[in-house]
């Protein structure tokens, strides 16, 4: 890994209707998180709706965000679910990722 990539090992946690991927930084006292709350369905299909991604300054810059992001699209590439990309953060990386484009609400 570069000097600037964290490493981050990431778990999912339903909460409530919802969820929360949760960051964990090797070394690092805080944690990052995107939440994503329920959407509804689209084409048969379940709708999570990406609200929030919060990286503490303290473990900025390193790709954290980044690698939440990636995350919640291998699952919903895994599970089949839709993203709705209400945080800009995500909205920006799947307009970085055109390829992502099929999983997006």
């Amino acid at each position: 890994m570069s000097d600037n990539v964290a490493e981050v090992s990431i778990t999912h946690h339903v909460q409530g209707q919802g969820g929360c991927y949760l960051a964990v930084v090797r070394g690092a006292s805080q944690e990052a998180y995107l939440k994503w709350e329920p959407g509804g369905e689209q084409g048969g299909k379940e709708v999570r709706i990406a609200a929030h991604t919060v990286v503490p300054r303290a473990i900025g810059g390193r790709g954290v965000a980044r690698q939440l992001v990636e995350r919640l699209v291998a699952d919903a590439e895994r599970l089949g679910f839709l993203i709705r990309p209400d945080c800009s953060y995500v909205a920006a990386k799947f307009a970085e990722n055109p390829d992502w484009a099929s999983l997006r609400v």
